[in-house]
């Protein structure tokens, strides 16, 4: 895995929510897993990971130093946090990127490169005009949050919002500066092919989430499991000659550790040599 570094996204260890208070408290409702990050970071250490990607929830539970103790206990790398809004609702958009504020200057603090964010709210009666527009002058301003401190700011495209097809994600990224983080199996999910959306974006490209993808049921998987192929998507990462973190994901599985060390195994044996 030469030029590449591995990182391993902490959401597995545990259910996955947001703070409750963020009911009723935009500024408050940062995403988070209900676990306990010493052991999984301990297993993703264990798994063969040099990196970690957490929520925005469970990186502000702690102090930095705290946190910065997590990590030297086990050797692990804080590679980004990863946070979330709606970014089309004009009244609410300030908490949003308070929240999002505070995120990057703990993650910054700590050192890592990378700010993620997901989301675009899908209306309950379809999307109107202006909502990219809105999302992309929100995404605009996470750039620039992040680029304040040092960050590389990145959009995530998920499902359940108005970045989920190719021709959704085209057209954001048309219309902002940010970078393009792409989740292959969200990309795949969406209707889309993760191989040609990665060498068509390549040079927007810093960060990608790795993650199987199962039909039916629908589910997300470890890599070497599941309806998606990854073989394709790591041949474009070689091919456009990307050399940076790679986090793979896996939002919940029956034994957390053995999903990561399933996916790194398949990792290893893609980059023997033929």
């Amino acid at each position: 895995m030469k030029g590449w570094k591995l990182a391993y996204q902490a959401n597995c260890w545990g259910p996955l929510g947001g703070n409750a208070v963020g009911v009723t408290s935009i500024s408050e409702l940062t995403y988070r897993t209900f676990a306990d990050m010493a052991v999984a970071f301990r297993d993703i250490a264990a798994a063969g990971y040099r990196g970690v990607e957490v929520f925005d929830g469970n990186l502000l539970d702690y102090s930095a130093r705290d946190f910065r103790t997590l990590l030297d206990d086990t050797g692990l790398s804080l590679v980004a946090a990863y946070s979330g809004g709606n970014f089309i609702y004009d009244e609410i958009l300030p908490e949003e990127m308070d929240r999002i504020r505070r995120a990057a200057d703990r993650t910054a603090e700590l050192g890592a490169p990378h700010l993620v964010v997901g989301g675009g709210a899908k209306r309950f009666d379809g999307i109107r005009e202006g909502d990219y527009g809105r999302l992309s002058a929100a995404l605009e301003q996470v750039a620039g949050i992040a680029a304040e401190r040092g960050l590389k700011g990145h959009y995530h495209p998920h499902l359940t919002t108005i970045g989920e097809s190719p021709e959704q994600v085209r057209k954001i990224f048309s219309e902002t500066s940010i970078h393009f983080c792409p989740d292959t199996a969200h990309l795949a999910a969406g209707g889309g092919d993760p191989a040609a959306m990665i060498r068509e974006h390549r040079d927007r490209i810093s960060y990608v989430h790795l993650k199987g993808w199962q039909k039916e049921p629908f589910a997300f998987t470890p890599l070497d499991q599941g309806d998606l192929d990854s073989a394709p998507i790591i041949a474009a990462l070689r091919d456009t000659k990307f050399d940076g973190w790679v986090a793979v994901e896996l939002d919940a599985w029956d034994d957390p550790r053995a999903g990561a060390e399933l996916s790194m195994a398949y990792l290893e044996k893609s980059f023997e040599p033929a």
